[in-house]
């Protein structure tokens, strides 16, 4: 018998003006299926997205605003015409499945390599390495030194934003989600080992923050705040750049607070273990302290993210540390993870060789519970 009163996740909510029949959301996850020379979506995505249309919401795989953001292989954009008429496909399949879907839109900044751009230098707030792996046609590299945005390129590139934003809505998106996560382009503005502006961009975390800030006012605009969600990772740790320390954090602080003026449908946030990976992690006792620490600073309505399990959500959840929580590794080979959770059905594992290896073959073969 499934259990849809019992367990928190399973309960709607509203987040924005987005009302959610549960609280399990499919997290965006890149899986580099997108293999033609447009970056086109093709229709094993609107099949892949629609068999997960349980999902309370189903946040897309971070999506490129436009070919100067491109920094993985395979991955889709938003910014053309027929890249936006084929997500149109997909939107329109999630919904006939009775499904909720949402758009993230990004940047991949410093992290991305000539290799993707022409042999153009990647952008980044200034000329700093961020000494990560960037993952090329030819296999990871080495990143090198990016070049610093003008200011007349960072305007630019919020036009490649408000384009993005606008196409996500002619292509039938019920909202947008800002791609700030990680050690992405946002990511990087808002860190001072490789933000070193001078200028209105720079200096202290206000100015360093204010990338994003024009950026949710530039889509908002767009979509009004109740559609637009914003996904952060304050504990993330990779490189030598990103350290997640005291200082770091207590500069997230305070970003969260000014996010809850924005009156935003949501903040999705990555919790502590954020450089192991989407949906990897350990939802312990760290994660409690950490959204805790979340709910302190931010006014609005918060999704949780990385290595929650059926108990450990719900937990999150009767806590009132979060209003939802989005599974990323677990939708992979569970489409049906929403009635499997209801029913305390175990889960599926799945093929990591098949996670970015192109084609059907672990994309949408995975069967729902008693159909394999």
């Amino acid at each position: 018998m499934s259990d849809t009163t019992s367990q928190p996740l399973l309960r709607p909510v509203r987040l924005g003006a987005l009302d959610l029949p549960n609280r399990v959301l499919m997290a965006p996850m890149t899986r580099a299926r997108a293999t033609n020379a447009e970056l086109v979506p093709t229709a094993s995505h609107a099949a892949y997205y629609t068999q997960r249309a349980s999902a309370g919401l189903i946040v897309t795989e971070g999506t490129w605003v436009g070919p100067d953001a491109i920094g993985y292989i395979h991955v889709p954009g938003i910014w053309t015409d027929a890249q936006t008429a084929a997500w149109g496909q997909v939107t329109d399949a999630v919904h006939a499945a009775g499904g909720r879907i949402v758009s993230q839109i990004g940047h991949l900044g410093a992290l991305s390599h000539p290799d993707h751009l022409g042999g153009r230098l990647p952008v980044a707030p200034s000329a700093v390495n961020p000494h990560e792996m960037s993952y090329t046609p030819d296999g990871p590299k080495e990143t090198v030194t990016p070049r610093a945005l003008t200011g007349a390129e960072i305007a630019a590139t919020l036009d490649d934003y408000r384009r993005a934003a606008e196409n996500a809505r002619r292509a039938g998106f019920d909202g947008l989600e800002i791609h700030a996560q990680g050690n992405h382009f946002i990511a990087q503005f808002l860190n001072p080992r490789l933000n070193r502006r001078t200028d209105a961009y720079g200096g202290s975390a206000e100015n360093r923050a204010r990338l994003l800030f024009d950026i949710v006012e530039t889509v908002t605009d767009v979509w009004g705040a109740d559609r637009v969600g914003v996904k952060l990772s304050p504990y993330w740790r990779s490189g030598t750049a990103f350290t997640a320390d005291e200082g770091s954090l207590a500069d997230y602080d305070q970003l969260l607070k000014r996010l809850g003026d924005c009156d935003l449908a949501y903040l999705h946030l990555v919790g502590p273990g954020g450089g192991a990976g989407e949906g990897e992690g350990d939802a312990g006792d760290d994660t409690l302290t950490a959204f805790g620490r979340f709910r302190a600073h931010y006014r609005g309505s918060v999704v949780a993210n990385l290595g929650f399990t059926r108990e450990s959500g719900n937990d999150l959840v009767a806590r009132g540390l979060a209003d939802a929580v989005s599974f990323g590794a677990p939708y992979i080979a569970n489409p049906d993870l929403v009635e499997r959770f209801a029913q305390g059905l175990a889960l599926a594992e799945g093929d990591p060789e098949t996670y970015y290896s192109g084609g059907e073959r672990g994309y949408t073969d995975y069967p729902a519970a008693g159909r394999g």
